[in-house]
């Protein structure tokens, strides 16, 4: 049987190496040492290391997809790494993971069976309190059940990151990912036998200022449909074949569509706090700018435009003059 960890034991494994009781120099040194490797014929493996190897490299894609998925959503800085792709038993699994937690559990059509993704209590309340536009607040309370809200969005926010899991797939096969259930505690969840082969990923995110896990399981039964392309010859092979003029014009059509924020400054002033208590209806406030200079165009976040405001038939506009040019560009 393979030593998988609880989260209690993890934990505890943590502690001692801070406080300095085990020292993470000779834990190294008797890896090495390790020349014997255990193999359990019970529990045999069913992909190969290169099988694996290309599933890291699918995750590794998701990861880049979700990080720029849930940055967006959250309006914080995030990092999200694969920390290991392994084989074990589901019963593994279940044991290595805390009580309670997050588990989304999730079709892939065309593949038989379900899967799951467990992501930890304290990243899940980080997102619930970003995207109630708190400041990330997740200890204290990561202990209790979701209320009925929170259940809500956590399911629309993993619906999102299963799209983008079938994106970092579609290379490899199309596969159309679908929500099931949310469970709390994983005794209660039972998608495969407890001696069933699993393929388990599991990533480290970052979040702001908190750090938790995520884990994906994947009954190995689900994916021997495509255990033959699982090698890192189909995978280049398709990866030296994307960059085709059909991909290339889906690429630019989809930049296209991407919608950017864009501003319209026509100026700033500073005024006391007195002022802005007696200001009525009807006050004018005089800002820095002449009436006849130019405003700044804003898109995203940079400064890209010079503009002058007008009116456009009935409503208020804005007419480009010129851009703002770059260092060492020029006019030509």
């Amino acid at each position: 049987m393979a030593e998988v960890l609880s989260q209690s034991e993890i934990d505890a494994l943590l502690n001692a190496l801070q406080s300095g009781e085990i020292d993470a120099e000779t834990i190294k040194k008797e890896e090495k040492e390790k020349k014997i490797r255990v193999y359990d014929f019970r529990r045999p493996d069913k992909f190969s290391k290169e099988q694996l190897n290309t599933i890291q490299i699918i995750s590794e894609n998701y990861c880049r997809l979700i990080t720029t998925y849930l940055a967006g959503q959250l309006r914080t800085r995030v990092d999200i790494k694969v920390v290991s792709v392994e084989q074990l038993t589901y019963e593994e699994f279940i044991r290595s993971i805390p009580n309670p937690t997050v588990l989304n559990v999730f079709s892939l059509e065309p593949f038989e069976g379900k899967a799951i993704l467990e992501i930890n209590p304290s990243v899940i309340f980080y997102i619930i309190d970003r995207l109630f536009g708190g400041p990330g607040e997740s200890s204290g309370i990561k202990g209790r059940p979701l209320t009925e809200i929170e259940q809500v969005i956590v399911k629309k926010t993993v619906m999102h990151m299963l799209e983008h899991f079938k994106e970092a797939w579609a290379n490899l096969v199309e596969i159309s990912p679908s929500f099931d259930t949310l469970e709390t505690n994983p005794t209660f969840t039972q998608i495969v036998s407890p001696t069933e082969m699993v393929v388990l990923i599991t990533l480290n995110m970052h979040l702001g200022e908190i750090e938790g896990f995520a884990n994906i399981c994947l009954p190995c039964f689900m994916l021997e449909p495509v255990s033959s392309k699982l090698s890192a010859r189909f995978w280049y092979g398709i990866s030296a074949k994307e960059q085709t003029s059909e991909y290339l014009q889906s690429l630019k059509m989809k930049v296209k569509k991407s919608k950017v924020p864009v501003i319209a400054k026509l100026g700033q002033t500073t005024i006391t706090v007195k002022e802005f208590l007696d200001l009525q209806k009807g006050d004018v406030i005089t800002l820095e700018k002449n009436i006849k200079e130019y405003i700044d165009i804003i898109i995203g976040s940079e400064t890209k435009f010079k503009g002058k405001v007008g009116l456009s038939g009935s409503h208020l506009g804005v007419q480009i003059i010129k851009p703002v040019l770059e260092e060492g560009e020029n006019n030509e």
